[in-house]
């Protein structure tokens, strides 16, 4: 599910054909992306509720229909309207109702003890999805216009999306996994104690770190992510960059289920730190890169930090709320990352239209993150009574 999902990263190779058979400037160009972040991340909220009320079966087969149809539609827009509300909206919105159905079930078969990597293994789907979407539509874009490229792909995630959500489902429970607190037990009663409500995560200290960061790491992240064929063209030239944002796609969905672990083992915020610090240099030294091998690491340490985010914020926000109401907190939590999307490209486009270059935009970035390093090593999990 998450590898159809994942179609928002690769906007970046729709963005470059608009430009150039369009005529649309950088920010332009984005619109349609940063649309389809904002309601990704609003439609979280709704769909978190919905899929810990009803199950995440029908939130995931709606969200597929939504992502489908809005491709669809988009290949029949070619105006910046159209395809704001075919891709921005709609698809958009499919996107959040399907990835708010897939990470909190997942979290719920599997030990307590494993949420960094299960959420990791879950959302790297996402994070891989560049690495067949970038060719096939580097493929469709070489046969057929953009919009017709769009509407092939509708059909695609149509066909894979619909039959695999009749597979989602919570567990039973009689099919609850090792390490659940056995019923009647004073364990199950501490559990059931520390289930909080969005309305008592609003008065914890812990939700307004993790919000900060989250928002940090995704507008830095997001504002490479879409426009990084653009920036790789523009300091290599043609011919690169269809390549390199497949290669980063990997480290992207390598960070997932690495930085899972690794949060487990060392906290949550210490493990966000450290990779927002690496992250902050990638972006200082960006521009200032002409060859492929450095810019490749660059690009990679930020795919690596931006896919890092999307298994150690659910499980920071598990480990301090509980999994009860996951789906609703978490989709609270990811606004974040929906503002830090709205903030990011259109920062990143308004500059580079100003300015030639993304350079000051990286640098504005960079320091945001070196704020959100320093939360990471302040934040410490709530302290359960």
């Amino acid at each position: 599910m998450n590898l159809a999902f994942g179609v928002l990263y690769a906007w970046s190779i729709f963005a470059g054909k608009l430009q150039e058979s369009l005529g649309w400037t950088k920010t332009e160009s984005s619109i349609p992306y940063t649309i389809s972040i904002i309601m990704f991340a609003v439609m979280m909220v709704p769909a978190g509720r919905l899929q810990d009320r009803i199950g995440p079966r029908w939130v995931a087969t709606l969200g597929g229909v939504l992502i489908g149809t809005g491709c669809i539609l988009a290949g029949s827009m070619n105006n910046l309207l159209g395809l704001s509300i075919a891709f921005g909206v709609l698809a958009g919105s499919g996107i959040g109702l399907g990835y708010a159905s897939t990470t909190p079930p997942a979290v719920k078969w599997f030990s307590p003890k494993k949420k960094g990597l299960i959420s990791g293994i879950v959302v790297g789907g996402f994070g891989l999805a560049p690495l067949y979407i970038v060719p096939l539509t580097k493929y469709l874009l070489s046969r057929w216009d953009v919009f017709t490229s769009f509407r092939i792909l509708g059909f695609l995630f149509l066909l894979i999306t619909l039959p695999l959500a009749q597979f989602i489902r919570n567990p039973k429970s009689d099919e609850m996994p090792e390490g659940t607190a056995a019923p009647g037990s004073k364990a199950e009663a501490d559990h059931a104690a520390s289930q909080l409500s969005y309305k008592d995560m609003f008065k914890t200290k812990e939700f307004y770190l993790l919000w900060f960061m989250f928002f940090a790491g995704a507008t830095g992240g997001l504002m490479t992510i879409g426009n990084l064929k653009t920036l790789v063209t523009n300091l290599l030239g043609d011919g690169i960059g269809f390549q390199l944002v497949a290669f980063a796609a990997i480290a992207n969905a390598l960070g997932r289920p690495i930085a899972g672990v690794i949060s487990e083992r060392i906290g949550r915020g210490k493990a966000m730190a450290i990779l927002y610090v690496l992250q902050a240099i990638a972006l200082f030294t960006f521009n200032s890169y002409t060859t492929l091998l450095p810019i490749f690491a660059a690009a990679c340490m930020i795919y690596f930090s931006y896919g890092a985010m999307a298994s150690v914020f659910p499980s920071a926000c598990a480990d301090n709320y509980g999994t009860k109401n996951l789906g609703l907190n978490y989709g609270i939590l990811f606004s974040a990352w929906g503002v830090g999307g709205i903030f990011g490209p259109i920062l990143g486009g308004r500059i580079a239209d100003a300015t030639g270059s993304y350079h000051i935009a990286f640098v504005v970035s960079g320091m945001i993150l070196l704020a959100a390093a320093v939360a990471g090593f302040i934040y410490k999990p709530r302290q359960r009574t």
